[in-house]
């Protein structure tokens, strides 16, 4: 049991595990409550993690729909804009903590809570700070990437030619509201400057995002926790497949992947599901498509894998995925311009290729028929990751410092 113990708002749009966001935020709360600490959820859409409940954590979970599953779209972008409702009951939960020892800690915003969880946050004077998981508060469509043309965009966001731009993964409309509620978070919300601290996930992370940070504001750099068992190292590392691991989406670089492995002539694995599912079924019928499976099982192919494809054309913040395949021990081969690279030694722990190169990443995937290749990679991947592991305890332990350290600042200024 920690000696510090605050207690803490931790605010996200789901209340429940809907991608790494919420999972982190979720498993962060779990274990903060398991060092003793107060963690509080406060969240707008259901439904709410069993888990919590069972770990004694409290939940305000506001029960009402994230943007894309709200029925009505007129109240998805009024809410999205500003959810007053979220407002008041942020306010009314921030107004009756004790104020000598809690801070609200900011996960997510741009998919249920909206801009206007600022207000009462600033009302209520208490510290705060705000993990880095994505870019909404800096870019419209949150990934400083062009979903049309399917590439990183190196416009300026918010600039003329941003807004000018077709660059979101629906259409032209939704890319201006979202340029709109922007402008709003930042210049009437002043949701950015709101922070003192922010935790940053990875060091390439803190490449992309540092010059929009406001001036002054403290980076902290804590790994996202990772739920994983040391096997030791494989007995037969070079049998198995190759696996992607996520959702099936362009950005993600599925498509890559599957023209990849045609080149290689290996069949491509895809445990997951997304928007373009179907579309690659079409494309590439000798795949093997498995669908979203439960962690267990996932972490079980991963265990069984001749190599984890993470082939993901955008930033990336630090996936989740690419870590747990190396606990695993299974070899990553990543693009060399998302977050993932910074998990993997190219090489040594897995191999990197050239970012939406269906070539270059054929190359690595036909150097990993080489068998003895695979096992002094799987090694590698084991015995890197398992040096130092990003547990669920040294993340806590961590953002606990973190915390202490926001806390002792206001007070000596106090």
């Amino acid at each position: 049991m920690a000696a510090f113990a605050p207690t803490v708002v931790i605010c996200i749009d789901h209340a429940s595990v809907t991608g790494g966001q919420a999972k982190v935020a979720i498993e962060s709360a779990l274990g903060l409550a398991a060092h003793g600490a107060r963690p509080i959820v406060f969240a707008s859409a259901a439904p709410v993690d069993e888990r919590l409940a069972a770990a004694g954590v409290e939940v305000v979970c506001l029960g009402q729909h994230d943007l894309l599953g709200n029925p009505s779209r007129a109240a998805a972008a009024i809410q999205g804009t500003w959810n007053q409702r979220a407002a008041q009951a942020l306010g009314e939960l921030l107004a009756r903590l004790p104020k000598d020892d809690t801070i609200v800690h900011v996960h997510g915003w741009a998919k249920a809570l909206s801009p206007s969880i600022a207000a009462p946050i600033r009302a209520s004077g208490l510290p705060r700070v705000y993990t880095l998981h994505e870019y909404f508060l800096f870019c419209p469509n949150g990934g400083f990437y062009n979903y049309k043309k399917h590439e990183l965009c190196p416009l300026e966001p918010l600039s003329a030619a941003c807004w000018a731009t077709a660059c979101d993964a629906v259409n032209y409309p939704r890319k201006i509201w979202r340029s709109a509620r922007l402008t709003f978070a930042r210049d009437y919300a002043k949701l950015a400057e709101l922070f003192s601290d922010y935790v940053c996930i990875s060091n390439y992370q803190e490449e992309i995002i540092g010059r929009y940070l406001p001036k002054g504001v403290r980076l902290h750099r804590i790994s996202n926790p990772v739920d994983a068992e040391d096997l030791g190292r494989k007995s037969d590392p070079a049998s198995g497949d190759y696996i992607f691991v996520g959702r099936l989406s362009p950005e993600k670089g599925a498509f890559l992947f599957a023209e990849a492995a045609a080149r290689a002539g290996v069949t491509p694995v895809f445990i997951g599901d997304g928007p373009i599912a179907e579309e690659l079924r079409a494309r590439v019928p000798q795949a093997r498509f498995l669908g979203w499976l439960p962690p267990a099982q996932v972490r079980a192919h991963m265990r069984a894998a001749r190599a984890l494809v993470f082939p993901s054309l955008w930033y990336e913040g630090q996936p989740l995925t690419v870590m747990e395949a190396q606990a695993m021990g299974t070899p990553v081969v990543v693009s060399n311009v998302c977050a993932g690279r910074e998990e993997v030694a190219d090489d040594e722990t897995g191999l990197w290729f050239e970012s939406g190169n269906a070539e270059s990443l054929a190359g690595a995937l036909t150097r990993l028929k080489d068998d003895a290749l695979v096992a002094r990679l799987s090694a590698g991947a084991h015995d890197v990751y398992w040096r130092d592991p990003p547990t669920l305890d040294r993340h806590v332990e961590r953002i606990l410092g973190v915390y202490e350290e926001i806390m002792s600042r206001r007070r000596l200024a106090a």
